[in-house]
């Protein structure tokens, strides 16, 4: 269940197995969530970090992909039944439904703030950061063209670390010849993080320094300050608020909602409590991989939401299924870190290789050639390179286009006008 890295590929890794697979993904694609915010800043098109699962797997005779979602899960039956009625017997399963946006518990706010986890959400979000350019260009009064010109990113995570990052080099150097009306290097990026630093996840070190990059950027960080409210044109922040038609939301995720319905332990992001060869207890033929499951390391700390877990656990899973095929007991998945990175932008990136800790534009290479070197397919990473030498040579942005409906959801004439703070406390 998913096709995602953790189902992908324990389902290769059972491509010699004596065993029939039912690949189940309500998606036609593999996804290459890394650079997804690629396409949400306009760097990439979709197709380019993309691959249909069944272009994939066309040779692997023993695998059939199955396009729908489940939505109930009984283990003690062995069934799964889809959304359709259908019901699927399985005498083994693998759990691989990832995960999704958290809005700690004020969902209605994700029509306000999209998260970033499908293709969907980044076009999205494309859409409302370019049309925000152009309305403010339309704009005849300063305050709306203000609010207009102002992004907010809320958590500073990786993916909010190179959202921002990415906003602010389109408006000062992509953007700034492109208006009239509008200068568009005075958009003003705000990334919003709850804790003391942005990327939290990473030594403290490379966090003062990716921070320092993103201010070099022109990006306003805002570490320790949580978003108590939002609405439409404003976020507050405590006492504080800041008028923005644009807001994307970076700030957590959550396990599918899936896993709940196993009747497994979960903790409070809603992954499985899975055993030491990544199995349900209490049900060795059920194994739950990549964001679904809660593994802890030998530190007893949880593996971090990132491709090489998934990609190790699925491979680890398809493994252990063939030990019990032939009788033999499961071994224990232990993780092989090979490091972490993001990237702030142009020559900008941290990144944690072999114990090693490594910045800048050496960090930044580092970054480029892993990312294309784990895309699947040849053409997909010719493409990439293309568009990323492209770019780098000329600042521009080769996938510019506003597609769906001209209208921004989260703005309104009024929430864009008031002042978000009657006692004179904006932020």
């Amino acid at each position: 269940m998913g096709g995602g890295f953790g189902g992908l590929n324990a389902s290769r890794a059972l491509r010699r197995a004596p065993v029939r697979i039912t690949l189940i993904d309500q998606r036609n694609h593999h996804l290459f969530q890394p650079l997804l915010y690629q396409v949400a800043t306009a760097a990439l098109s979709p197709a380019e970090i993309a691959e249909p699962i069944r272009g994939i797997l066309r040779s692997q005779q023993n695998v059939e992909m199955l396009l729908g979602a489940v939505v109930d899960v009984n283990p003690a039956g062995r069934r799964i039944r889809l959304d359709d009625g259908e019901e699927i017997v399985f005498d083994y399963l693998v759990l691989a439904t990832g995960a999704t946006h958290h809005y700690f518990g004020r969902d209605d706010w994700a029509t306000l703030a999209p998260g970033l986890k499908t293709v969907e959400d980044a076009l999205e979000i494309r859409r409302r950061f370019f049309l925000a350019f152009e309305r403010a260009e339309r704009s005849p009064h300063p305050e709306e063209r203000s609010a207009l010109l102002t992004f907010v990113v809320v958590g500073a995570g990786p993916t909010g670390v190179e959202l921002a990052g990415a906003m602010a080099e389109i408006a000062r150097r992509s953007l700034r010849r492109d208006f009239r009306r509008i200068d568009p290097t005075t958009a003003r990026i705000v990334l919003v993080e709850g804790t003391d630093r942005v990327l939290p996840g990473y030594p403290p070190e490379l966090s003062a320094r990716a921070e320092a990059d993103l201010r070099r950027l022109g990006v306003e960080v805002r570490t320790g300050t949580m978003v108590t409210e939002l609405k439409e044109g404003v976020v507050r922040m405590g006492e504080d608020s800041i008028r923005a038609a644009t807001v994307t939301w970076a700030a957590g995720v959550q396990a599918s909602p899936l896993g709940g319905r196993t009747g497994t332990e979960t903790d409070r992001a809603g992954r499985l409590l899975v055993e030491p060869d990544l199995s349900l207890p209490g049900h060795p033929r059920i194994y739950a991989i990549g964001d679904l499951s809660l593994f802890l390391s030998e530190e007893g700390e949880p593996l971090p939401a990132l491709a090489p877990v998934a990609k190790q656990q699925g491979e680890h899973t398809a493994r252990n299924i063939v030990r019990q095929l032939n009788g033999e007991p499961t071994e224990p998945f232990t993780y092989r870190d090979k490091g972490s990175m993001a990237t702030i932008g142009r020559g900008a990136a941290v990144a944690v290789l072999g114990g090693r800790k490594i910045t800048g534009f050496p960090a930044w290479l580092a970054w480029l050639f892993v990312h294309i070197a784990f895309l699947i397919g040849f053409r997909n990473r010719l493409l990439v390179f293309i568009q990323w030498a492209w770019s780098y040579l000329t600042w521009q942005r080769g996938a510019r286009l506003i597609t769906g409906t001209a209208a921004v959801p989260a703005r309104s004439e009024d929430a864009l006008s008031a002042d978000p703070d009657p006692a004179g406390r904006e932020g």
